[in-house]
């Protein structure tokens, strides 16, 4: 059966075409609305924002790292300059697959994987990723060849000339002036990351550590123009960089020579300090190292071999070692003495070889065995004699000694600006209680007095004391720097002077001192055979390990690093200090014998001139009345 024929509905057609034709138009109004409003966004709400970060993309603000400031000695010898140097610098926002790209360098330039190690760690610690890192230093002209052939392989990767640290003066100044080095991770973390834009080095030890904002310099900028391939078109505008501050040391090269010389290869410490300033004359911790290596990164291979030496060339003697003082202790103990009024300088005491304390068996022993008989002040100093010192020592008891001691500098850090300086340490009753859980016993007083037992001190530390001798109680802190940028360092938190209520008790522990050197019976009276001027000193031995009771040090039966340690403390002229010397050497075992005369060098080359005479600004020749009288 046929369907019947449908009529067509022109009328509901037509509805159904304007509805369309309505929508879409409404439709397209809409959209056009929408396209509308986010032009007007993006052109006139927003118009500051996008056409800064168009700008971004053709001007970049690239930092100029400021020139370090140099480092001098007194005399104004280079110790620490800036030389050229060739870098290979990437960018990793330029270098897409960086990692890639660091391949194609190992292989170009022909490095070892280690090297890619290192250039990968290198690039993670990049601050931003479109600022340069340099990952190889001081490039030969036969590796900038080889980056240049094939640079279209290596987007982002350029050689870049900068200047680098150098010391001229190799290890002569290692521990004094320090070396400079990578930032590592930790630092960067601590550091203005815009005053140290640019700057992929900094001061680790030293004074380039302790004095690294005044030698850091403020950075500079420059808005260059690039092309899209991070190509510098032109140079928009420039702030240029301010370098930092130029340091004079109050080092001399001269007497920082005579003092290695003197101490002929032996490890060991010496500073020699100016009691007037407190100026640094000399500084050395032996044996040193090459502070170069450490500039642009030093392998692992030559910082294992510095770090596993039984040497330590690392480790700062003057600042770090940590020693008993000895016997070069005895003249602030005697300070002690005389001015808490336990003893004068013509009380004596019978020295029978040893000291006992009452109702005690124990026999605490002079280092000479057989005695000095009765002796006063002047010759304990002269002798060294043990027996009065633990005399004095337990006259005084452990509170007042440790607090005389204390104002001696023992115990603290008594530099200005020594950033490694330990401080020792001056044991108390209180010290014990809280770090032993013991009580203080007396025989512990007693060894104190002879610079034994728990006392600790550095060889800077003792020069500090010795200078408080020779400048009757005056504090002046050890500084190396002499000028910073001309401007003098000044203390802001000074030490009190040592005022005591007989200020001749100072002349008669100088007079002592003196005794030890030019005394018929000095301990150190070799060491001043010849000598054109008055030298007051003190020597010392530190026990590295114990003896029992009753037995006698033996050095054939003591290994070398187990025999004791060497010191010698000592000013010149006598009268009229300009030299202050602290030396230890290490297992030298005898302070008069082996440290006496290198202390004696050392005066010599500061003291006279070049033909061997005493400088006419220190004469005080010793006369042969007062030798005679001596004798």
């Amino acid at each position: 059966m046929s369907q019947p024929i449908r009529i067509k509905d022109h009328e509901k057609d037509a509805r159904l075409v304007r509805g369309r034709v309505v929508f879409g138009a409404i439709a397209v109004v809409t959209l056009i609305g929408v396209l509308i409003a986010r032009l007007y966004f993006l052109q006139v709400i927003q118009y500051e924002y996008h056409s800064t970060l168009s700008e971004n993309n053709r001007v970049h603000v690239q930092p100029i790292p400021p020139t370090r400031g140099l480092i001098f000695d007194r005399n104004g010898v280079v110790v620490a300059d800036n030389r050229p140097s060739f870098s290979l610098s990437m960018t990793r926002e330029r270098s897409g697959d960086w990692q890639q790209v660091l391949d194609v360098i190992v292989e170009v330039l022909e490095l070892t994987p280690e090297d890619r190690v290192i250039f990968e760690k290198r690039m993670r610690q990049g601050r931003r990723p479109f600022e340069p890192v340099p990952i190889l230093f001081e490039l030969t002209e036969e590796q900038i060849a080889r980056i240049a052939v094939n640079q279209f392989r290596l987007p982002g990767v350029e050689v870049v000339a900068q200047l680098v640290r150098h010391y001229p003066q190799g290890a002569h100044f290692a521990h004094s002036v320090g070396y400079m080095g990578r930032i590592n991770e930790k630092e960067l973390k601590s550091l203005d990351p815009v005053s140290y834009s640019g700057t992929h080095q900094i001061g680790k030890t030293g004074i380039e550590r302790f004095y690294e904002p005044e030698l850091h310099g403020q950075v500079g900028y420059e808005e260059v123009e690039t092309n899209a391939r991070g190509r510098v078109l032109r140079v928009l505008k420039r702030t240029e960089p301010i370098s930092g501050k130029d340091i004079v040391l109050s080092l001399d090269i001269k007497l920082q020579e005579a003092a290695e010389a003197a101490l002929g290869g032996r490890r060991g410490a010496v500073v020699a300090l100016d009691p007037k300033t407190g100026e640094v004359l000399a500084m050395v911790s032996q044996p040193s190292f090459d502070p170069n290596l450490f500039v642009t990164g030093i392998s692992f291979k030559a910082y294992a071999e510095l770090r596993d030496s039984i040497d330590r060339p690392l480790f700062n003697r003057v600042l770090r070692g940590l020693y008993p003082p000895g016997s070069t202790i005895k003249p602030a103990v005697a300070i002690a003495g005389l001015d808490s009024g336990v003893v004068t300088a013509s009380t004596r005491v019978y020295d029978p070889g040893y000291y006992q304390l009452p109702n005690y068996d124990h026999k605490y022993r002079n280092w000479n065995r057989t005695g000095d008989g009765y002796v006063d002040l002047d010759t304990a100093i002269m002798r060294s004699n043990d027996t009065y010192f633990y005399d004095l020592a337990h006259k005084l008891g452990i509170d007042r000694l440790s607090a005389y001691l204390s104002k001696f500098g023992i115990g603290q850090k008594v530099s200005l600006d020594m950033f490694e300086e330990s401080p020792g340490l001056m044991p108390t009753r209180e010290w014990k209680r809280a770090t032993r859980r013991q009580a203080w016993f007396p025989g512990e007083t007693l060894i104190l007095g002879i610079g034994q037992g728990y006392m600790q001190s550095t060889p800077l530390q003792l020069a500090q004391a010795t200078a408080l001798v020779a400048n009757k109680g005056v504090w002046n802190r050890p500084h190396l720097a002499k000028t910073v940028e001309g401007v003098r360092p000044k203390d802001e938190n000074p030490m009190p002077d040592i005022i005591l209520r007989d200020p001749s008790d100072w002349t008669k522990v100088n007079h002592g001192m003196q005794q030890v050197m030019h005394g018929a019976r000095g301990t150190a009276r070799k060491a001043s055979i010849g000598a054109q001027y008055r030298i007051a000193g003190k020597s010392g031995t530190a026990q590295v390990v114990a003896i029992k009771q009753g037995e006698k040090y033996d050095r054939s039966k003591v290994q070398e690093r187990h025999r004791d340690h060497a010191l010698f403390v000592g000013f010149a002229p006598a009268d009229n200090p300009q030299i202050v010397v602290s030396v230890m050497v290490e297992n030298g075992e005898s302070g008069s014998g082996v440290a006496a005369p290198v202390v004696r060098q050392i005066m010599d080359a500061w003291l006279l001139d070049q033909d061997g005479r005493l400088k006419a600004e220190y004469a005080s020749p010793i006369s042969a009345e007062a030798t005679a009288r001596e004798e």
